[in-house]
Protein backbone atom coordinates (compact mmCIF):
# COMPACT_ATOMS: atom_id res chain seq x y z
CA UNK A 1 0.00 0.00 0.00
CA UNK A 2 1.52 3.15 -0.93
CA UNK A 3 0.61 6.41 1.19
CA UNK A 4 2.34 9.95 0.39
CA UNK A 5 0.79 12.04 3.14
CA UNK A 6 1.04 12.50 6.85
CA UNK A 7 3.43 11.44 9.02
CA UNK A 8 5.29 8.10 8.50
CA UNK A 9 4.74 7.40 12.10
CA UNK A 10 1.42 7.43 12.16
CA UNK A 11 -0.27 3.57 12.93
CA UNK A 12 -2.19 2.13 9.85
CA UNK A 13 -5.67 2.57 10.43
CA UNK A 14 -8.06 -0.79 9.88
CA UNK A 15 -11.16 0.21 8.38
CA UNK A 16 -13.64 -1.89 6.22
CA UNK A 17 -13.84 0.84 4.49
CA UNK A 18 -10.36 1.40 3.57
CA UNK A 19 -7.51 -0.62 1.34
CA UNK A 20 -6.04 -3.13 3.72
CA UNK A 21 -8.40 -5.80 2.84
CA UNK A 22 -7.25 -5.69 -0.88
CA UNK A 23 -4.09 -5.58 -0.11
CA UNK A 24 -4.15 -8.88 1.40
CA UNK A 25 -5.20 -10.06 -1.82
CA UNK A 26 -2.87 -9.22 -3.51
CA UNK A 27 -3.07 -5.67 -4.76
CA UNK A 28 -0.81 -2.63 -5.18
CA UNK A 29 -3.16 0.22 -3.29
CA UNK A 30 -2.45 4.10 -4.00
CA UNK A 31 -4.60 5.18 -1.05
CA UNK A 32 -6.59 8.80 -0.66
CA UNK A 33 -4.95 9.82 -3.84
CA UNK A 34 -4.57 14.09 -4.52
CA UNK A 35 -6.98 14.92 -7.25
CA UNK A 36 -7.44 18.92 -6.94
CA UNK A 37 -9.48 20.82 -8.99
CA UNK A 38 -7.84 24.40 -9.15
CA UNK A 39 -9.38 27.12 -10.57
CA UNK A 40 -7.40 28.18 -13.59
CA UNK A 41 -7.40 31.01 -16.52
CA UNK A 42 -9.76 33.18 -14.58
CA UNK A 43 -12.25 30.28 -14.41
CA UNK A 44 -13.79 28.53 -11.04
CA UNK A 45 -12.63 25.17 -10.38
CA UNK A 46 -15.28 23.14 -11.80
CA UNK A 47 -14.78 24.49 -15.51
CA UNK A 48 -12.71 22.53 -16.58
CA UNK A 49 -13.60 19.74 -13.80
CA UNK A 50 -13.32 16.97 -16.37
CA UNK A 51 -10.06 17.83 -17.86
CA UNK A 52 -8.67 18.06 -14.63
CA UNK A 53 -9.72 15.08 -13.17
CA UNK A 54 -7.97 12.89 -16.03
CA UNK A 55 -4.91 14.68 -15.99
CA UNK A 56 -4.71 14.06 -12.63
CA UNK A 57 -5.52 10.26 -13.12
CA UNK A 58 -3.21 9.68 -15.86
CA UNK A 59 -0.55 11.55 -13.60
CA UNK A 60 -1.06 9.02 -10.94
CA UNK A 61 -1.07 6.47 -13.39
CA UNK A 62 1.84 7.52 -14.67
CA UNK A 63 4.05 7.42 -11.46
CA UNK A 64 2.43 4.28 -9.93
CA UNK A 65 3.67 2.66 -13.31
CA UNK A 66 7.15 4.49 -13.35
CA UNK A 67 7.57 2.99 -9.96
CA UNK A 68 7.01 -0.44 -10.90
CA UNK A 69 3.96 -0.20 -8.31
CA UNK A 70 1.59 -0.76 -11.00
CA UNK A 71 0.77 -2.18 -14.51
CA UNK A 72 -0.91 0.74 -16.21
CA UNK A 73 -2.72 -1.92 -18.02
CA UNK A 74 -4.64 -3.51 -14.79
CA UNK A 75 -5.89 -0.32 -13.11
CA UNK A 76 -8.68 0.02 -11.43
CA UNK A 77 -9.86 2.97 -9.30
CA UNK A 78 -12.93 3.24 -6.81
CA UNK A 79 -14.46 5.64 -3.73
CA UNK A 80 -17.31 6.54 -1.85
CA UNK A 81 -19.49 9.55 -1.74
CA UNK A 82 -17.90 12.12 -3.78
CA UNK A 83 -14.92 9.91 -4.75
CA UNK A 84 -17.57 7.07 -6.52
CA UNK A 85 -18.84 10.49 -8.09
CA UNK A 86 -15.19 11.02 -9.53
CA UNK A 87 -14.58 7.31 -10.39
CA UNK A 88 -17.68 7.28 -12.38
CA UNK A 89 -16.75 10.35 -14.26
CA UNK A 90 -13.29 8.88 -14.90
CA UNK A 91 -15.17 6.03 -16.62
CA UNK A 92 -17.32 8.10 -18.75
CA UNK A 93 -14.34 10.17 -19.92
CA UNK A 94 -11.55 7.52 -19.94
CA UNK A 95 -10.80 4.21 -20.92
CA UNK A 96 -7.62 4.56 -18.38
CA UNK A 97 -9.05 1.59 -16.10
CA UNK A 98 -9.73 -1.78 -16.15
CA UNK A 99 -12.68 -1.53 -13.94
CA UNK A 100 -14.35 0.97 -11.26
CA UNK A 101 -16.09 0.27 -7.84
CA UNK A 102 -19.02 3.39 -7.12
CA UNK A 103 -20.31 3.70 -3.26
CA UNK A 104 -22.92 5.68 -2.13
CA UNK A 105 -22.10 8.62 -5.21
CA UNK A 106 -23.87 11.65 -6.61
CA UNK A 107 -24.34 10.99 -10.43
CA UNK A 108 -26.54 13.20 -11.91
CA UNK A 109 -25.79 17.04 -10.11
CA UNK A 110 -29.75 17.83 -11.23
CA UNK A 111 -30.31 16.28 -8.48
CA UNK A 112 -28.27 18.72 -6.35
CA UNK A 113 -29.43 21.92 -8.00
CA UNK A 114 -28.71 24.44 -5.11
CA UNK A 115 -25.05 23.62 -5.78
CA UNK A 116 -22.77 21.01 -4.18
CA UNK A 117 -19.56 20.38 -2.27
CA UNK A 118 -17.65 23.62 -3.90
CA UNK A 119 -19.98 24.11 -6.31
CA UNK A 120 -22.00 27.59 -5.11
CA UNK A 121 -23.51 28.56 -8.57
CA UNK A 122 -26.99 27.02 -8.99
CA UNK A 123 -28.43 24.72 -11.24
CA UNK A 124 -30.13 27.66 -12.96
CA UNK A 125 -27.35 29.66 -13.61
CA UNK A 126 -25.00 27.26 -14.75
CA UNK A 127 -26.78 24.57 -16.54
CA UNK A 128 -24.40 22.99 -18.78
CA UNK A 129 -22.00 22.58 -16.07
CA UNK A 130 -24.30 20.86 -14.01
CA UNK A 131 -25.12 18.35 -17.21
CA UNK A 132 -21.01 18.39 -18.24
CA UNK A 133 -20.64 17.12 -14.54
CA UNK A 134 -22.68 14.63 -14.27
CA UNK A 135 -21.71 11.06 -15.19
CA UNK A 136 -25.17 9.92 -15.96
CA UNK A 137 -25.46 12.43 -18.72
CA UNK A 138 -22.82 10.21 -20.38
CA UNK A 139 -23.64 6.79 -19.55
CA UNK A 140 -23.69 5.79 -23.12
CA UNK A 141 -19.92 6.00 -22.77
CA UNK A 142 -19.74 4.14 -19.48
CA UNK A 143 -18.36 0.29 -21.04
CA UNK A 144 -15.71 0.05 -18.14
CA UNK A 145 -17.24 -2.54 -15.74
CA UNK A 146 -18.63 -0.60 -12.62
CA UNK A 147 -19.46 -1.76 -9.63
CA UNK A 148 -22.52 0.22 -7.73
CA UNK A 149 -23.06 0.22 -4.06
CA UNK A 150 -25.38 2.53 -1.92
CA UNK A 151 -27.08 2.14 1.31
CA UNK A 152 -30.84 1.58 0.72
CA UNK A 153 -31.61 4.62 3.87
CA UNK A 154 -28.71 6.69 2.48
CA UNK A 155 -29.62 10.06 4.14
CA UNK A 156 -26.76 12.35 2.64
CA UNK A 157 -29.34 14.95 0.93
CA UNK A 158 -26.63 14.61 -2.34
CA UNK A 159 -26.48 11.03 -2.23
CA UNK A 160 -29.67 10.14 -2.60
CA UNK A 161 -30.24 6.29 -3.53
CA UNK A 162 -32.13 7.29 -6.73
CA UNK A 163 -28.22 8.34 -7.82
CA UNK A 164 -27.67 4.76 -8.01
CA UNK A 165 -30.66 3.46 -9.23
CA UNK A 166 -30.66 5.73 -12.73
CA UNK A 167 -27.46 5.84 -13.29
CA UNK A 168 -27.15 1.85 -12.81
CA UNK A 169 -30.17 1.63 -15.10
CA UNK A 170 -28.86 3.93 -18.11
CA UNK A 171 -25.57 2.07 -18.62
CA UNK A 172 -27.46 -1.23 -18.59
CA UNK A 173 -29.77 0.25 -20.98
CA UNK A 174 -26.78 1.05 -23.36
CA UNK A 175 -25.44 -2.48 -22.95
CA UNK A 176 -22.72 -1.78 -20.71
CA UNK A 177 -21.03 -4.16 -17.98
CA UNK A 178 -22.53 -3.00 -14.56
CA UNK A 179 -24.19 -4.75 -11.34
CA UNK A 180 -25.67 -2.74 -8.99
CA UNK A 181 -25.96 -3.94 -4.86
CA UNK A 182 -28.03 -2.44 -2.01
CA UNK A 183 -27.08 -2.63 1.82
CA UNK A 184 -30.30 -2.89 3.40
CA UNK A 185 -30.78 -0.50 6.01
CA UNK A 186 -27.58 0.96 5.81
CA UNK A 187 -27.20 4.88 5.72
CA UNK A 188 -24.20 7.28 3.72
CA UNK A 189 -21.81 4.76 5.90
CA UNK A 190 -22.10 1.10 6.83
CA UNK A 191 -22.39 -0.55 9.66
CA UNK A 192 -24.09 -3.47 9.93
CA UNK A 193 -21.38 -6.53 9.75
CA UNK A 194 -23.53 -8.16 7.48
CA UNK A 195 -23.33 -5.51 4.97
CA UNK A 196 -19.82 -4.92 5.54
CA UNK A 197 -18.98 -8.46 4.25
CA UNK A 198 -21.62 -8.94 1.20
CA UNK A 199 -19.86 -5.44 0.52
CA UNK A 200 -16.08 -6.64 0.98
CA UNK A 201 -16.93 -9.62 -0.89
CA UNK A 202 -18.90 -7.79 -3.96
CA UNK A 203 -15.71 -5.62 -4.89
CA UNK A 204 -13.06 -8.40 -4.15
CA UNK A 205 -15.22 -10.63 -6.72
CA UNK A 206 -15.24 -7.10 -9.12
CA UNK A 207 -12.01 -6.94 -8.81
CA UNK A 208 -10.75 -10.58 -9.35
CA UNK A 209 -12.93 -10.99 -12.38
CA UNK A 210 -12.34 -7.94 -14.54
CA UNK A 211 -8.54 -6.70 -13.02
CA UNK A 212 -7.46 -9.55 -11.70
CA UNK A 213 -8.11 -12.25 -13.96
CA UNK A 214 -9.24 -10.01 -17.12
CA UNK A 215 -7.37 -10.84 -20.66
CA UNK A 216 -4.37 -8.03 -20.53
CA UNK A 217 -5.51 -4.98 -22.59
CA UNK A 218 -3.46 -1.66 -23.77
CA UNK A 219 -4.68 1.22 -22.48
CA UNK A 220 -5.66 3.80 -24.64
Amino acid sequence: MLKKRGSQDKFTTISSGGPLFFVTQGYAVLDNAEMPIVAKDGKKPNDTFVEQLKLNAEAAINKLSEMGIGDRNRMAVGGHSYGAFMTANLLAHTNLFKAGIARSGAYNRTLTPFGFQNEDRTYWQAPELYYQMSPFSYANNIKTPILLIHGEMDDNQGTFPINSERLFNAIKGHGGTTRFVYLPYEAHGYRAKENILHMLWEMNTWLNTYVKNAKPTVAK
